[in-house]
């Protein structure tokens, strides 16, 4: 159907309402749209209807032939009730409901009677008690009195509970066979780890005994599920719902973006839900975003500052607890000290606080030296994010989550969505599905997420990208997503750039942080000033000074992140300030803890300990997302704010902080508070003058000697600090294996199942093999799943390692 065609409806009467509904509406939806609610279980807007509860049966009767109303029939002389989640409505239907049908009524309070029959109705340790719609229904829609005897008769039961994976546990008595939670892992997730086994009543959910349920969407099934019957091993027994406070907030562990419900208890996070965004993540959050919240709470948080007695003053050495007065105060005398600084910050970011850097590096230190990319990059990524990315790119149109269900085909090139982004996987997965949208994956290997999407996957080893969408055609209405990991292909971010031109497709970047998007709209790049104003603008730079009261800001492009740690190490760089960056996700780990070694100052904005505070001469606890307001900017530019949950008095947001040393060295950046700062941004605006919109190209292709290129990525489970303290979380990841092709493990006499060792320039580690379709002459290993991560004893990502067996 034509866009501009009107849409057909039908029009029929539902408890003496008549309404008009698109052709093709469910009854119980067309319900919903007239205020009448019907109860139901098995019931999920965003799942396939099946009838399989049978509550929501209502009354129908249809127009004959003569137009006379007739209703459905069962038995001579009885209503049929028909189960109105599968009845589409036709016109001239007249529908009623438990409202005014009593056969309708009678008919719903019969299947209640019917599932209570050998349900436990143990509601006062259940955990969905309070919140349970089973609960709520028996009530509105069920007997006042049971009919039920337990004389001479036994309720149904089984052992319980029964691990379904490490986090999720089913209490079997209490599930009532509605299939949700069946339907979402095998419709939504792609996952059908579960499934409905035996038959009668002995119907039940369960597992093969060799597979558990390790989907990166699990959790989701607890929160549809109707019932107490899918509980969490983290949440299970430690709450009631009427005792928790619930606050809205935004999912910190990728650039999607995903709405999120905080619970919490006594000054404790107890559990996080997934929020209904339609625009967004619907109503699906990846496990990360619903158990990775005990890192606020490890034994290690950073809870007051610390400053270094260093010896060269008479002291020990040693950190030592301080007041936020004294640590800002030393911050500053330090920095001032060391002269030369740089800033690094990690993608731990809100767009608030990544402007409080980017100012600061600008005002308080007097250099263009930071960079928010803690992770290998090219200066192609940089002129690839000023012309495509960066808020002004008005030529390149923002692609939205909806623009991907539209698409004809999505090309996916350096990005896993499965692992890397899984909101975004979940949409694309609906794109296909449901929309028959075509994806194409330039990758090193064929994953188990581009299976799920049916991609069309064209084998690609590290660095050879470029020629790969050089070979693809492409319409107007196609999209190209790029991830990160292009910044390691020489000529990829080019490519993208003229795919994207001679086709007239759009492109999105996927960075993998959730603060990386809003920290390239703050400026925090050594060529880019807030709003994407770039540094080399003379009119740019009089316009950022100009809003900021200062008389200038620093010329010059400066340095990158791997630059700025080769001029530390190197004494060109004598101050660092860092926040937020895991030395094991930079380019080179060893040279990066060298860097902090040879500094002569260095300042840590952290929220637990880390390599890098160990090494500082300050350390400033920050809050993390649960106890400060902020901003996350999402992979397709949308802004998603959220305030505090809980407030901390221990520990102040980095704008706070880095406004504190600002002022402390006599350069106030001009606000204290989130709204302040946020009130400076919106009067600064973007730029909308020219700006560079060339991608340069790499000056020659990475260097390959004898051996296999390295390609990897992180899983979505991985040893990432934000996912430490919760055991049965990280318990579910899964397994770190080194993938190679057949031929390739053939030609070196490897079978899979074999441990291999692989070796590249910085170390090796000892794996099993898994032969997987895997493109020629590559091994994939995962990247922070093991030991160290492949960054700091492995080799960089495309460079090349030896793999052997061991004896």
């Amino acid at each position: 159907m034509s866009d501009n065609q009107p849409q057909e409806t039908v029009t029929f009467t539902i408890d003496g309402i008549t309404t008009t509904v698109p052709k093709g509406s469910l009854v119980i939806r067309a319900a919903e749209e007239v205020g009448i609610q019907i109860p139901r279980f098995c019931d999920h807007p965003l799942l396939k209807p099946v009838g399989a509860c049978r509550q929501c049966l209502v009354e129908v009767a249809l127009p004959g032939p003569d137009g006379e109303l007739r209703q459905m029939q069962g038995p001579p002389g009885r209503m049929k009730p028909q189960p109105s989640c599968t009845l589409v409505a036709s016109e001239g239907m007249e529908v009623k409901t438990q409202l005014t049908s009593a056969g309708a009524d009678k008919a719903q309070q019969g299947i209640m009677e019917f599932l209570l029959i050998n349900h436990p109705l143990d509601c006062p340790v259940c955990d969905k008690g309070g919140e349970c719609p089973l609960q709520n229904q028996a009530m509105s829609n069920g007997r006042g009195e049971s009919r039920f005897s337990e004389q001479g008769m036994v309720k149904r039961t089984f052992p319980k509970p029964i691990n379904l994976s490490p986090q999720i546990l089913l209490d079997r008595e209490r599930c009532i066979v509605c299939q949700r939670c069946t339907r979402f892992t095998d419709e939504i997730a792609g996952d059908p780890f579960i499934a409905l086994v035996e038959r009668g009543a002995q119907q039940q959910i369960g597992i093969a005994p060799d597979a558990p349920f390790l989907s990166y969407f699990a959790g989701n099934t607890i929160q549809i599920c109707p019932v107490g019957a899918l509980t969490s091993e983290d949440y299970r027994f430690r709450a009631r719902p009427f005792d928790l406070v619930s606050t809205p907030s935004v999912a910190e562990h990728d650039a999607c973006g995903a709405a999120i419900r905080v619970d919490h208890r006594r000054g404790k996070v107890t559990r996080r839900l997934a929020g209904d965004d339609p625009e967004v993540n619907e109503e699906w959050i990846t496990d990360k975003d619903r158990f990775a919240f005990h890192y606020t709470r490890t034994p290690d948080r950073l809870t007051h500052p610390l400053v270094r007695d260093r010896v060269e003053d008479g002291g020990d050495g040693q950190l030592r607890p301080a007041s936020w007065p004294e640590a800002f105060a030393v911050a500053a005398r330090g920095l001032a000290a060391a002269g030369a600084s740089a800033v690094l910050t990690g993608g731990r970011l809100t767009a608030e606080d990544a402007y409080a850097y980017s100012k600061f590096a600008r005002v308080a230190l007097g250099t263009n030296d930071i960079d928010f990319r803690a992770r290998p990059l090219s200066g192609e990524e940089t002129d690839f994010l000023t012309a495509h990315v960066a808020t002004s790119a008005t030529d390149a149109p923002s692609v939205t989550y909806a623009d991907l269900e539209a698409a004809g085909t999505v090309v996916l090139v350096g990005l896993e969505p499965e692992d890397e982004a899984g909101t975004l996987f979940l949409r694309l997965r609906k794109a296909v599905t449901h929309h028959g949208t075509r994806v194409v994956a330039v990758a090193p290997l064929a994953s188990r997420g581009s299976r799920k999407l049916s991609a069309e996957v064209v084998l690609t080893a590290p660095g050879d990208e470029a020629a790969a969408l050089a070979g693809l055609s492409l319409t107007a209405g196609d999209v190209v997503l790029a991830g990160e990991r292009l910044a390691t292909s020489p000529g990829a971010y080019a490519a993208v750039a003229d795919l994207v031109a001679r086709s007239g497709a759009r492109s999105g970047w996927v960075p993998r942080r959730a603060g990386d998007r809003g920290a390239v709209d703050a400026g925090c790049l050594p060529t880019l000033l807030p709003g994407a104003r770039p540094v080399a603008d003379a009119a740019a730079r009089v316009d950022v000074a100009s809003a900021w009261g200062v008389d200038s800001v620093p010329s010059g492009a400066g340095r990158d992140a791997d630059a700025i740690v080769a001029a530390t190490a190197a004494g060109q760089v004598r101050g660092l300030v860092v926040g937020g960056v895991d030395p094991d996700d930079t380019a080179d780990p060893a040279a990066f803890r060298a860097a902090l070694e040879a500094a002569a100052f260095v300042v840590s904005l952290e929220q637990r300990e880390t390599d890098v505070t160990r090494l500082a001469d300050v350390v400033l606890p920050v809050a993390p997302v649960v106890n400060k307001a902020g901003t996350f900017v999402t992979w397709d530019g949308r802004a998603r704010a959220f305030d505090t949950v809980l407030a901390d008095p221990m520990t102040l947001p980095d704008l706070r902080v880095l406004a504190g040393i600002a002022e402390e060295m006599g350069r106030p950046l001009g606000w204290r508070t989130v709204q302040e700062l946020r009130t400076e941004i919106v009067q600064l605006g973007a730029w909308d003058g020219a700006r560079p919109t060339e991608v340069s190209v790499g000056d020659a292709a990475v260097a390959h000697g004898e051996g296999l290129r390295l390609a990897t990525w992180r899983q979505l489970v991985d040893l990432g600090t934000l996912q430490q303290g919760e055991i049965h979380y990280q318990a579910t990841a899964r397994p770190a294996v080194a993938r190679l092709g057949a031929d390739d493990a053939a030609g070196l006499g490897l079978a899979d199942g074999d441990l291999v060792t692989v070796t590249g320039d910085r170390g090796s580690m000892t794996l099993p093999l898994e032969v997987a379709d895997v493109a020629p002459g590559v091994v994939w290993v995962p990247m922070r799943s093991t030991g160290l991560g492949v960054l700091a004893e492995l080799a960089s990502p495309g460079s090349t390692v030896v793999v052997k067996g061991v004896q």
